[in-house]
């Protein structure tokens, strides 16, 4: 029986892609199910939060976000950031506007949806939490797209997740966390234990 799903999975280890840095705790790709993880991470430079988070200098309130899907093969190639399982955190203003900007390293598809934090458990995200915080079809997700932007506005505090909108990827651990403070005055990104990175 053909299955498109699954050999395309296969067929993920034997792409070669942009050079990308291995995390130090990065697993091994399960065999046969490398979801985009680049072949050559280690001549890339360590991710920092600087790369992913800014602030626009030309429109008040206004956060900049790079989301990379598939950044290393950090969960499979199944991360953000070379992050899963909410190991990063963006924290975001409330009031603010946020510029996504969306990229996948994989030929396997992935997306980005900004959903209410219990929602990445489930196999199906639904709509998104915010008006127009998501990629184009997330169910449906891209394949090695380079700049996909959306943008929305962060008008509800509380804690949320940016999460992988195709089936169950979310369950597997493709998501990091997406807060709105009621109290935070600029925005900031933290990479797992690290002093949050603010964005001035």
């Amino acid at each position: 029986m053909f299955r498109p799903f699954a050999l395309a999975c296969v067929f993920a280890s034997a792409f070669t892609l942009t050079p990308l840095l291995r995390a130090a705790d990065a697993p091994a790709p399960a065999a046969g199910h490398d979801h985009g993880a680049p072949a050559s991470e280690s001549k890339a430079a360590e991710p920092k939060e600087s790369m992913f988070l800014s602030v626009d200098p030309k429109e008040p309130k206004t956060a900049r976000l790079v989301v990379v899907s598939a950044y290393n093969s950090v969960n499979y190639g199944m991360n953000f950031n070379g992050f899963a399982k909410g190991g990063a955190r963006y924290t975001i203003p409330q009031g603010w506007t946020v510029s996504v900007v969306f990229t996948n390293n994989s030929p396997v598809p992935h997306s980005a949806i900004v959903v209410e934090k219990p929602v990445v458990k489930k196999l199906q995200m639904g709509e998104p939490a915010f008006k127009g915080a998501s990629t184009p079809y997330p169910v449906r997700g891209t394949t090695g797209k380079v700049g996909v932007p959306f943008q929305f506005t962060a008008d509800e505090a509380g804690e949320f997740a940016i999460a992988c909108g195709f089936p169950s990827h979310s369950a597997n651990g493709h998501w990091i966390a997406f807060d709105v403070s009621a109290t935070a005055t600029a925005p900031s990104l933290q990479f797992g234990d690290k002093a949050p990175y603010v964005a001035r």
